[in-house]
Formats: structure tokens, C-alpha cells, sequence
């Protein structure tokens, strides 16, 4: 399984990349191969507001439905327009053009009570 080092996780699979009070949000290498074939999207519009661990929207496989959750507090400021019409884009670049949002975060310091890479990896065992 790919967890790049750089990013941090949630214990729902979610990954976020901070750069600067932006923080680019999706699902990991891991959520993705349990996943399996994504088929249906559902993802919030800019300017919502979301509180850490509020559901943001749902994912749809072949195989399950899950609710996707905010790893950080703030303003929904970017979404990736162009996944509901390249789903595969999630399983084949979840980290890259796999993005789903993108959240100003109220207080930046609250990703430092997310996983490190590492961290991740012992929690999932992989």
C-alpha cells in the first residue's frame, strides 16, 4: 500500500497534504483497493462549513457506500469538479488527481492530532 510519508490520516482513511491554511483532502491508497470500482461521488459545495469529523459527502463501490469525514475544521473552499465524470480517477491517483477537497482550516495546529504516515500504517497493519 502507497502512504506517502509527507501526508497525515485519519482512522476513517482519509488523507490530508497541508500547505500553508489549505488542506487538500481524499481517501487513501488503502480506502480505495477496499473500495474497489468507485461508482457514484456525492461531494459538498465551495463555501460550506465543516466542524472536524462531520460527514462531507459519500462514496459509492461495487462493493460498499461509505460517508466521507472531515479531518480538519473550516471552509470548503476548492472541490474536484472533474471526479464525478473520471470516478476511476480515485482508485487509480488517490493521492494526486484523486483530490476531493480542498478546506481553509480555522486552526492549522489541529493536524498535528492526525496520523503520521507511519502511525497509519501500524493502525491498518500494512
Amino acid at each position: 500500500m502507497n502512504t506517502p510519508a509527507e501526508l497525515r490520516y485519519t482512522r476513517s482513511d482519509e488523507w490530508v497534504r497541508v500547505e500553508g491554511d489549505i488542506a487538500t483532502v481524499g481517501i487513501t491508497d488503502y480506502a480505495q483497493s477496499e473500495l474497489g470500482e468507485i461508482v457514484f461521488l456525492e461531494l459538498p459545495e465551495p463555501g460550506r462549513y465543516l466542524q472536524t469529523d462531520e460527514t462531507f459527502g459519500v462514496i459509492e463501490s461495487v462493493k460498499a457506500a461509505s460517508d466521507l469525514y472531515a479531518p480538519v475544521e473550516g471552509e470548503v473552499v476548492e472541490v474536484n469538479e472533474a471526479l464525478p465524470s473520471a470516478l476511476e480517477t480515485i482508485n487509480q491517483d488517490p493521492y494526486g488527481k484523486g483530490w476531493m477537497i480542498k478546506i481553509r482550516m480555522k486552526d492549522p495546529s489541529q493536524v498535528e492530532n492526525l496520523m503520521s504516515a507511519e502511525a497509519y500504517r501500524h493502525y491498518r497493519q500494512l
